[in-house]
């Protein structure tokens, strides 16, 4: 996937929460864990931490989407739980997915395309288990653009006709946001020209050329876009897409369904952090310190870009819009592009995220 995607999803951009003890946002703690005492005596505040310090290898590379990742490990929920993360890379899903599926990384991120199913579907092992991306009401980190000297003509979704549309990939998640579009504006696809450019940086200079109208673009570069004067954002993606499952945990299934104590105590972690990002960028608390954390870690460093830019929806209790995984997968299939049969009663599995929520409370 293109870096600059990769930079907000993958995504580019996974979990959090706040307890007492935790400067994490609201929740109501429950009285009775899923697995473990909870105690306000012990360092987390909640459950104790692991006799032995044990290793979790994330794969992970920067996206934005992984901010609960880097938030618990710099605000130290991970040490709690005596958990060390480990961040590794791969040059591709291709070589990830079996990975995962070997047990040799316990936790990655997943974006939804055809590809990504195939493998599942025929016999890659690994677990859907969480959000790592979606819509901010309102405020989708990536949407739809239009050339800068469009602005008078295209006024309403039903003006793409005839257009030169920019998309990412075909039988990805970018084509099926694409496709909701032209179905909310009562378009086909014969009604607009499709043009593949994977590359969402090429987007930009596609606009400043004219060689193009209109663009499903992402952030940082929609905002770099608008100041540069090169396009302008138009609408939103919620507009059609309110429910889009932009990218997902995934986990080992050793890692979930074995390695409990631990991937238990790595998910509480995890939305610990997702649930700061949230304080942050929704609630407006602490978000200096989630900013300064998040520049660290991904390759936008500029802090006044981060207080602009809309930010990669991140659920605070894990949860997904499970529905709209599976109308992408019958986009795919509809399109010949599925190859086996996908169990998602198999693939999806949210139990640890769900356990982790109960010991956490839900947050508010």
């Amino acid at each position: 996937m293109k870096k600059a995607y990769l930079l907000f999803l993958i995504p580019l951009f996974l979990f959090g929460v706040v307890l007492s003890g935790c400067n994490s946002g609201d929740s109501d703690q429950k009285d009775t864990p899923a697995d473990g005492e909870v105690s306000e005596d012990n360092p987390s505040g909640d459950l104790a931490p692991l006799e032995k310090k044990t290793t979790v290898v994330i794969a992970e590379d920067g996206a934005a989407s992984g901010a609960g990742f880097y938030i618990a490990k710099e605000k130290g929920y991970f040490e709690e739980y005596n958990i060390e993360v480990k961040f590794t890379q791969f040059a591709n899903s291709d070589d990830m997915l079996p990975a995962l599926a070997a047990g040799e990384v316990d936790i990655a991120g997943g974006v939804s395309t055809a590809s990504f199913f195939n493998a599942i579907a025929q016999g890659i092992d690994v677990k859907i288990i969480a959000d790592k991306g979606h819509y901010f009401d309102g405020k989708s980190y990536f949407s739809f653009v239009i050339r800068e000297d469009l602005e008078e003509e295209i006024q309403s979704y039903e003006d793409f006709e005839g257009k030169r549309i920019a998309v990412s990939s075909r039988n990805a998640v970018d084509d099926y946001i694409f496709q909701r579009m032209l179905e909310h504006a009562g378009l086909t696809e014969e009604d607009v020209e499709f043009v593949l450019m994977s590359d969402f940086g090429n987007m930009l200079a596609a606009m400043g050329n004219g060689s193009i109208d209109a663009a499903l673009q992402i952030e940082p570069l929609i905002t770099q876009g608008e100041q540069e004067g090169l396009h302008k954002r138009f609408g939103d993606a919620t507009d059609f897409a309110p429910e889009a499952q932009i990218a997902m945990v995934l986990g080992s299934p050793s890692f979930i369904n074995e390695e409990t104590d631990v991937s238990l105590r790595f998910m509480a972690a995890y939305l610990k952090g997702v649930r700061d990002y949230n304080d942050a960028f929704v609630k407006d608390k602490g978000k200096d310190e989630i900013i300064e954390i998040m520049t660290k870690h991904t390759a936008l460093k500029d802090p006044t870009i981060w207080e602009k830019v809309s930010v990669t929806g991140l659920d605070p209790n894990g949860e997904m819009f499970i529905e709209d995984i599976k109308k992408q997968y019958d986009m795919y299939k509809e399109n010949n592009a599925i190859r086996g049969e996908l169990d998602f009663d198999k693939a999806i599995d949210t139990s640890m995220t769900e356990k982790a929520v109960e010991v956490l409370g839900e947050y508010k």
